[in-house]
């Protein structure tokens, strides 16, 4: 089974000066879906200096991906953390902290809310709160890199969701193809460019969703990045607070 979800048919909303837009999920009621052990998938546009969205409190791995700008963490200490581009941060809706855009830059990023209710890995060990990774261009040219997974694998961010996220920046005309174990679902969201995926075209913000198959590929027709989640079933739904079920 293939669903698609075109840039246009994602839901938008203006955050104090930025964008946001929702491939799944919203922040506050309307018409909710989830894929799997996806949640919520955002992007996100803001400004200098901007405060990041309140984090509802439900049970899950928030991975945070800022692709330009920078993001400042306030911790409960008073101390600082920052999140630079290239790389990935991985946190517990449950131990959130306060998040801002740095005064200097605007920010484009993506955020994926992965259900860790899904019965195998709420119980995985996941080493404190918060992690965060760069992973450069380099470790991502022309392939699927691993940046997060239940077991760490090949350095990535370590998840309690049933969940494997994979990021690649391609050239045109660069094929990259992931198999999928039975029962696990795919879902590919185009960070930016296009190409082509299960003979679908797609572009910037277009995402297509893959149930039932063996494997899903994808063909760059320009230069791209592209952002792939391998998840198993959420068995469990997270609490309503906050606008999801």
């Amino acid at each position: 089974m293939i669903a698609l979800r075109r840039n246009s048919e994602r839901h938008q909303l203006r955050h104090k000066g930025g964008e946001a837009w929702f491939s799944f999920g919203r922040p506050a009621g309307g018409d909710l879906d989830t894929f799997g052990a996806v949640v919520r998938l955002e992007e996100y546009r803001l400004p200098p200096g901007a405060s990041f969205p309140d984090v509802p409190p439900v049970d899950a791995d928030i991975l945070t991906y800022v692709r330009e700008g920078a993001l400042v963490r306030v911790q409960l200490s008073g101390a600082a953390t920052f999140v630079h581009p290239g790389e990935f941060h991985r946190a517990r809706s449950t131990d959130a902290v306060p998040t801002k855009v740095s005064r200097t830059q605007s920010a484009h990023l993506f955020r994926a809310w992965l259900s860790a209710t899904d019965g195998r890995a709420t119980e995985a060990r996941v080493e404190g709160p918060e992690e965060q990774r760069r992973f450069s261009a380099a470790d991502r040219h022309g392939l699927l890199c691993v940046v997060a997974s239940p077991d760490a694998r090949k350095g990535s961010l370590r998840l309690r969701a049933d969940a494997v996220v994979l990021s690649a920046i391609l050239e045109t005309g660069q094929h990259v193809v992931h198999e999928l174990v039975e029962g696990r679902k795919a879902w590919l969201h185009v960070v930016c460019g296009g190409g082509a995926s299960a003979s679908i075209e797609l572009n910037a913000g277009d995402g297509v969703g893959l149930s039932g198959e063996r494997s899903v590929s994808f063909t760059a027709r320009d230069a791209t990045e592209i952002l792939l989640l391998d998840v198993g079933a959420r068995t469990a739904p997270p609490s309503p607070s906050g606008g999801v079920s």
